[in-house]
């Protein structure tokens, strides 16, 4: 069985793996001279920097078997326990978000008057529709505005770069949405899940889903990637272009570029892991509902600038993973991760590593802005929110245009449609972060379910 996988970031190479691996003749078409798409990591001068997404939770399962069946065990690096202290900038400082209940008793970070609507939530009766709603909408009508104002708006910004006055609950916490189906309230839900962990002898998860330690690799991300690269290289065209797609009585006939030739390959199926805008462009002569569907996906834009610093008179002692700002604090950043606290080796003995996330959907004109401009603000935010008067030895910034999928209203309606029109094309598949989550384990457990589904025909 012949199979194409166009596009090259995690979800195509991860899918590929488990194809080849189930003895399926795999080719990988990527456009770019290097695949992995938003998962690289620059290694500069002792320096481990990030373009994207720094690893993965290890409560789930999914990125840990690719992991074993890749045999690099002994790239894993687990974070430091500093990861577990997290914050807020709200009213001007620094608030450490409360890991149980007795803390959040104790915290600033809400109001008594916003404690006791949060707490309120197990009197609020469930939805009766099954209509999707706004992560805002959810919010204020079960755990109260500054809830919605100081949790869950940073919260969004830092997984999706999102607005939740947008985005689809059902499709971007499907968890949270369950609970109150099922339970008829977060709080009740949480309480019959502990329940039920107890009886079966298993720990409880959170309300969005399994928790677990945020885990990377000794290199960065790339180890992952490479790794991959490894297993697939016979497999690889990388700086090819697919031009066209074409359904035939045969299969699917492929036509790339490869330099200044261009040639035609015949496929028994196509699996498109290419960004959403990416595939309705190709689907266009091939079926219009889908490709306008895939048009409909929105992306938001981000700016990532890395910066590298003496650590010796710093002015903060950098004790946590980072902090993320609500946008009800009309901040320039959308939140500022200190990579050398969660992985001290992403830094030199001496020095520290902070990633600055700048646009997201709620200020995407900022994260177009020149590179000299995204330093400016990263460094007068810096100074403002954690006294900062450092200048960097090491800088870098990196543009993503289309950065993360934006679960928009009805994204999980309109995802179902599109999979549901691919199954009256044969061979037709799609594995990507645009459908059904953003994180690295979304994307590993989607390739090896897509792959499977593959391969049992």
């Amino acid at each position: 069985m012949r199979i194409a996988v166009i596009g090259g970031g995690i979800s195509g190479l991860s899918t590929a793996f488990y194809l080849k691996r189930g003895g399926a003749d795999v080719t990988v078409f990527e456009k770019e001279e290097r695949v992995g798409g938003k998962m690289k990591t620059v290694r500069e001068d002792g320096y481990i920097i990030e373009t994207g997404p720094n690893g993965f939770l290890d409560g789930k399962p999914y990125t840990l078997k690719l992991v074993r069946a890749l045999r690099i065990e002994e790239r894993l690096y687990r974070s430091s326990d500093k990861a577990r202290k997290r914050f807020i900038y709200t009213d001007g400082r620094l608030v450490r978000i409360p890991e149980n209940p007795i803390a959040f008793l104790a915290s600033y970070l809400l109001s008594w008057k916003g404690k006791l609507r949060l707490i309120g939530e197990f009197l609020v009766p469930p939805k009766k529709d099954n209509l999707d709603e706004t992560l805002s909408s959810f919010a204020k009508r079960r755990i109260g505005e500054e809830a919605l104002e100081k949790l869950l708006d940073p919260m969004v910004a830092g997984i999706f770069a999102g607005d939740p006055d947008k985005m689809s609950l059902k499709a971007t916490f499907p968890a949270i949405y369950r609970l109150e189906k099922r339970y008829g309230g977060l709080i009740k839900g949480l309480i019959a899940k502990m329940k039920e962990a107890k009886k079966s002898g298993k720990k409880a998860s959170g309300p969005a889903g399994p928790g677990g330690v945020l885990t990377s690799f000794i290199g960065g991300v790339s180890d992952l990637v490479e790794a991959l690269e490894r297993e697939l290289r016979d497999s690889l065209k990388i700086g090819v272009e697919v031009l066209s797609l074409e359904e035939t009585s045969n299969g699917w006939k492929i036509t790339y570029s490869d330099g200044e030739k261009t040639y035609e390959e015949v496929f028994d199926a196509v699996v498109l892991s290419t960004p959403s805008y990416v595939s309705a462009e190709l689907l266009k002569n091939v079926d219009p509902e889908i490709s306008s569907l895939l048009s409909q996906i929105e992306y938001s834009p981000i700016s990532v600038v890395a910066l590298g610093f003496e650590k010796r008179g710093l002015g903060h002692d950098l004790d946590g993973f980072g902090f993320l700002v609500p946008r009800r604090e009309r901040r320039k950043v959308l939140g500022v991760l200190w990579d050398s606290s969660v992985f001290p080796n992403r830094a030199p003995k001496g020095k520290v590593l902070l990633r600055v996330m700048i646009g997201g959907a709620r200020q995407p004109e900022l994260a177009l802005l020149p590179e000299d401009e995204l330093v400016k603000i990263a460094l007068k935010e810096l100074k403002r929110i954690m006294k900062i008067r450092h200048y960097p030895e090491k800088v870098k910034v990196f543009k993503h245009e289309r950065g993360i999928p934006h679960y928009t209203l009805g994204h999980a309606e309109r995802v179902e449609r599109i999979f549901q029109l691919a199954k009256k094309h044969r061979g037709l598949y799609f594995c990507n972060n645009a459908y059904t989550g953003v994180g690295v384990n979304d994307c590993t457990k989607a390739a090896e379910e897509m792959a499977g589904e593959i391969l049992n025909g």
